[in-house]
């Protein structure tokens, strides 16, 4: 108390400072003098004056308690932003959902998330980690991570797919109605199969709307199975085919290759890594 006294030589404003009444600040700094055995204060008509000895006493006193501060606030956690680029479809169906239970996690840690189909560009859009469906990067100075394969899957509404019967081989599906997105996996796909270009088909230009489309029972969408499978589990949506095949095409998590990286980034980028592997382990 003697600190804010000496500040403030003033005891009411400091002890509104420590939030204690006038008479207990009064109280401990006679208890102070009395102990070092000499006056601090001088009192005047309008309030304090430090004493000769106060002024000594009050210098190392003040840069004792900075120092005690500085040291706190180094052990207080610090709070963080990090300003994620995801696309809309994965910010829709796989990110937000799941953010709370990050915020929970970390606290300290502040996701701004932009949803966007165009590529980050590290350098113009402040952006931390980037995270992207296709071929793994190859750009100069960035960090890739594998976080998911693309595992395409066939979904509907679970009324569509009674139905439609069993699918046996990928085939079956081209009778019915398919969702596209802008991906164009379904072409690709059909391509692959010699079986051509498909008509009466529904174009989405995003994997969550076809995703949406799917639900409401008006087709068949080729979706990736981490954008479908919260759907899939909580019984929206029903899986008739699974693409089997493996391939470099999947999930990569970019971000600024610098040696100062945030740490909320690596934060982030092990979070998602064990959402994911905590999913495939479940499901």
């Amino acid at each position: 108390m003697f600190d804010a006294a000496a500040r403030h030589l003033n005891f009411r404003l400091a002890a509104r400072e420590v939030n204690v009444t006038q008479g207990a600040v009064a109280q401990q700094v006679r208890r102070l003098e009395a102990d070092l055995g000499c006056k601090l204060f001088r009192r005047k008509a309008r309030g304090l004056e430090l004493t000769d000895i106060g002024r000594s006493y009050f210098g190392p006193v003040r840069r004792a308690l900075a120092i005690i501060d500085d040291a706190t606030d180094k052990l207080r956690p610090q709070g963080a932003t990090l300003k994620i680029s995801v696309t809309p479809s994965f910010a829709a169906k796989w990110l937000v959902p799941r953010l709370s239970a990050f915020e929970q996690a970390n606290p300290g840690i502040d996701v701004q998330t932009v949803a966007t189909e165009g590529l980050a560009d590290f350098r113009t859009d402040s952006v931390d980690l980037a995270i992207r469906q296709g071929e793994p990067p190859t750009s100069d100075g960035v960090r890739v991570e594998f976080l998911a394969p693309l595992d395409l899957c066939a979904v509907c509404s679970p009324g569509y797919a009674e139905t439609i019967g069993p699918v046996r081989q990928f085939a079956d599906l081209t009778i019915h109605r398919l969702l596209h997105d802008g991906h164009n996996h379904w072409a690709r796909l059909l391509e692959e199969a010699g079986l051509g270009t498909q008509t009466g088909h529904v174009q989405f230009n995003q994997t969550a709307l076809a995703i949406e489309a799917a639900m409401n029972g008006q087709g068949i969408a080729l979706v990736p199975w981490l954008l479908a499978e919260g759907d899939i589990a909580r019984g929206k949506l029903a899986e008739v085919w699974r693409d089997s095949r493996s391939g470099s095409n999947g999930y990569y998590m970019i971000s600024p290759q610098l040696q100062n990286a945030k740490p909320a980034t690596h934060t982030m980028i092990e979070w998602c890594k064990l959402q994911v592997g905590t999913r495939a382990r479940s499901g």
